[in-house]
């Protein structure tokens, strides 16, 4: 985890700059880590409703980001 570790204090600092590419940098990295977990989940059988609630937000939002990869 030292990317995302670096990547969070880039986020802090007082340059707009670098605090704002990193900002991107650490979406980019969340949405590879949602889609890996997603991905086990369903490989273990889980149900959309199941990881939906695990991520807080409704089935059907989690099928459409998620359901044709």
């Amino acid at each position: 985890m030292t990317e995302a570790t670096d990547l969070a204090e880039r986020a802090g600092d007082h340059d707009p700059r670098v605090g704002l590419r990193a900002v991107v940098a650490l979406r980019r990295l969340l949405e590879q880590l949602e889609a890996v977990q997603v991905r086990s989940a369903r490989h273990q059988g889980w149900s959309w409703q199941e990881i939906a609630a695990e991520l807080g937000v409704s089935r059907q939002a989690v099928h459409k980001k998620h359901g044709r990869r």
